[in-house]
C-alpha cells in the first residue's frame, strides 16, 4: 500500500508540474524593437497551424529586420512580410505587405478569442485561407475583427514598446522609413 501511495503522489506531483508552471511557460515569441523587447504569448491551442508557421519562420531568422510596413494609429501595427519587407535584404516599400514566405498559405483558424489591445492576429487577403507570414499587433480593441481573422497570441510584456512604433500616413497606414523587428526569437517565458 505504501508503494501505491508513493507512486500515486509522484503521479499527482508530476501532473501538477505539467499543468502548472511548465504548461504556463508555453510558447513565446520575443521581438526586439528599437525601444526594447516585446514578448508575445503564442496560442497553439487556438491556432496550431498558424503558431507552428510563425515559430518555424522565427527559428529560421526570417522575421529579423522585417519592417512594420502598415501602422495605423488607434488600430494596429502590421509586419511579417518576409519576401518584400526585409530592410536588409531586398526591401521594396512599394511591395511590402503583398508578400509572404516560401511556406504554404494556411486555412483559417478562427476562434472566439476577441481582438483587444495587445492581441496578435494574422494578416490575410480577402481569401480567409490566405494567411502566411504577416501578422499584426492591436493598439486598441477591434471587435469588428472577431471571428474574421485568426488570433495567434497576445502581448504579455513590452506593449509600451509597441506603442512607440512609427505610424504610417494615409488611410492604409503605409510607413515611409519604417521601424523594424530587429530580432525575433522563439522560446519559453
Amino acid at each position: 500500500m505504501k508503494l501505491f501511495s508513493f507512486a500515486f503522489a509522484a503521479v499527482l506531483s508530476l501532473a501538477s508540474f505539467a499543468g502548472g508552471a511548465f504548461a504556463q511557460s508555453g510558447n513565446t515569441l520575443t521581438i526586439q524593437l528599437k525601444d526594447g523587447p516585446v514578448v508575445i504569448q503564442l496560442m497553439p491551442e487556438v491556432a496550431p497551424k498558424h503558431v507552428a508557421q510563425i515559430e518555424a519562420l522565427a527559428k529560421k531568422g526570417a522575421y529579423d529586420n522585417v519592417a512594420f510596413h502598415r501602422v495605423i494609429e488607434g488600430f494596429m501595427a502590421q509586419t511579417g512580410d518576409v519576401k518584400f519587407g526585409n530592410m536588409e535584404k531586398g526591401f521594396d516599400a512599394s511591395r511590402a505587405g503583398t508578400g509572404g514566405s516560401d511556406l504554404p498559405d494556411l486555412p483559417a483558424e478562427f476562434s472566439k478569442t476577441p481582438f483587444v489591445r495587445g492581441t496578435v492576429g494574422m494578416a490575410r487577403s480577402q481569401d480567409p485561407n490566405s494567411a502566411n507570414s504577416q501578422f499584426f499587433i492591436m493598439f486598441a480593441d477591434g471587435s469588428f475583427l472577431n471571428g474574421q481573422y485568426t488570433v495567434v497570441g497576445k502581448v504579455v510584456s513590452g506593449m509600451e514598446n509597441v506603442d512607440k512604433i512609427k505610424r504610417g500616413e494615409g488611410q492604409n497606414g503605409e510607413v515611409s522609413n519604417p521601424d523594424r523587428m530587429i530580432k525575433v526569437t522563439v522560446g519559453s517565458k
